[in-house]
């Protein structure tokens, strides 16, 4: 059984969560060996003309890059380090933690687990103030 369809749903949590007012974070983790790049982080950017956008920052040993997307293309550029070489994609919100897992079987699992984060993150909740979700 391959990963792709449960990572999908769990792109369709973090688009939900970003819905309901509930995003405080997302990371990838979990490298297959020591590799160059280290983490990604999933960040709103609220632009100013009241949209938002997703920062990307691709932790790698020696820089940080940033680059910004659109929801869909980030989420589809997380869907390339899947395997390659991130085994691990955390989703922290208000209502629960969810872990993405691939092992060694090429399978993926979600693992729901009580929340981390008490608030969302500083953008979302001035996303929620303006309106914009």
């Amino acid at each position: 059984m391959s990963y792709e369809p449960i990572f999908a749903l769990f792109c369709q949590r973090v688009k939900e969560s970003i819905q309901s007012g509930t995003f405080a974070k997302l990371t990838l983790a979990k490298t297959i060996g020591d590799t160059e790049i280290k983490n990604i982080y999933f960040r709103l950017v609220l632009n100013e003309d009241n949209t938002f956008s997703i920062s990307l920052t691709t932790r790698y040993k020696t820089e940080e890059i940033e680059s910004i997307h659109t929801l869909d293309e980030a989420l589809m550029v997380l869907g390339t380090y899947i395997k390659n070489p991130f085994l691990t994609a955390l989703l922290f919100t208000t209502d629960n933690d969810l872990t993405f897992k691939v092992n060694k079987k090429n399978a993926g699992s979600i693992i729901e687990q009580p929340p981390t984060f008490k608030n969302a993150s500083p953008v979302m909740i001035e996303m929620i103030e303006k309106g914009i979700v």
